[in-house]
């Protein structure tokens, strides 16, 4: 087996892989409902959602799936959003608005610093925005968003807060009660370790209402649509029955680890990869204080090309992963997401010292 260092789909553990061995049930009967209500009532409570503001909603696709869901459903007719863009994944956010015909403009940041609070309180300022979207992790660099004081400043402008969470909720720390998100997205092959086929988001009790009087500008992905079927017991179209076995699984190891825990375990991981690369020599992409809990983007050094350096590791049971958009072909990452003991990780940076040596 190797050991995935890739931000997702990550190692799981072997209670989430038993999981996919529960009997086959069809997706219409109670056995299933009870599945799906299960895992919907403890995502609130594992991350610290008031559930008397959030509720939740699964949606069988990826991550980029339910930011795609959460970006088409939460805009109203006529409406404007905002994208704060930084990397790839803020990018997407853009390109997902012009694909469902929503007006969207760009608030660009370089790709390894933060945006500027006042940058987009600026923004919100010059024209009527409905909502704003930022990705709260952008794995493109590694680099984690500051959602505290963009949080104030999108209620200050009465403007709807949408975060992409997918790479962070479960590996950072995400404050729902300060910061008052109106929808978060997030998906189960992350920092959740459970198994790729699955997404959800967290969204606020009276925006799910709210959105329902919003255009159904797809099909499968307008969430009201989905959160009014499961609160019904029922589900629009086949989810993945299995996924969602080793979702329950996952969910349940995380609040026994605690997210808190979890968070702790993961730091110790990052802190031995950048540690042990930087003793090697190695120059890290994204300062201290900018860097997410998760992944590390590392300059390549000279005249080492990456697929040498990945195959290489491959051979030794890692699979890194490269670098993406502007630092495609001059960095690679490390991420240090999933089911992984500590001593792998410590193998790691031996391996790379002696493929760098």
């Amino acid at each position: 087996m190797h050991i995935l260092l890739n931000p997702g789909p990550v190692n799981v553990s072997p209670r989430v892989r038993a999981a996919l061995g529960g009997p086959d049930i069809c997706h219409r009967e109670p056995e299933y409902f009870d599945l799906q209500e299960s895992i919907r009532a403890q995502i609130p409570i594992v991350f610290g959602a008031p559930a008397s503001e959030y509720t939740s909603v699964l949606l069988t696709g990826s991550g980029t799936a339910m930011v795609e869901a959460m970006i088409a459903s939460a805009v109203p007719q006529g409406g404007r959003l905002l994208v704060v863009r930084n990397g790839v994944y803020g990018q997407r956010m853009g390109h997902m608005a012009a694909a469902h015909g929503i007006a969207c403009d760009a608030l660009a940041a370089p790709l390894v610093e933060r945006p500027d609070p006042n940058d987009v309180d600026r923004a919100l300022a010059r024209t009527r925005y409905d909502a704003l979207a930022i990705v709260h992790h952008e794995t493109t660099t590694g680099l984690l968003n500051d959602l505290a004081p963009i949080a104030a400043v999108a209620r200050a402008r009465r403007v709807r807060l949408l975060v992409d969470a997918v790479s962070s909720l479960g590996g950072d720390r995400f404050d729902f009660q300060s910061w008052a998100p109106d929808a978060v997205a997030c998906t189960a092959n992350k920092c959740v370790q459970g198994l790729p086929g699955l997404s959800f988001a967290l969204v606020r009790r009276e925006f799910m209402e709210t959105m329902r009087a919003y255009p159904e500008r797809t099909v499968y992905l307008h969430l009201p649509r989905h959160h009014l079927d499961q609160e019904r017991r029922s589900t629009p179209y086949t989810p993945a029955v299995q996924i969602a076995y080793a979702l329950r699984a996952a969910i349940e190891e995380l609040a026994e680890e605690t997210v808190a825990g979890r968070i702790a375990r993961y730091g110790r991981a990052a802190a031995i990869v950048r540690d042990g690369l930087q003793a090697l020599g190695l120059t890290l992409l994204v300062p201290p204080k900018l860097r997410s809990n998760t992944l590390t983007t590392i300059k390549l050094p000279l005249g080492l090309m990456y697929s040498t350096l990945h195959d290489a590791l491959k051979r030794e049971g890692f699979v890194i992963y490269a670098g993406q958009g502007a630092f495609a072909d001059v960095c690679f990452r490390v991420a240090n997401m999933g089911h992984v003991e500590e001593a792998e990780f410590r193998r790691f940076v031996d391996t790379v010292g002696a493929c760098v040596g």
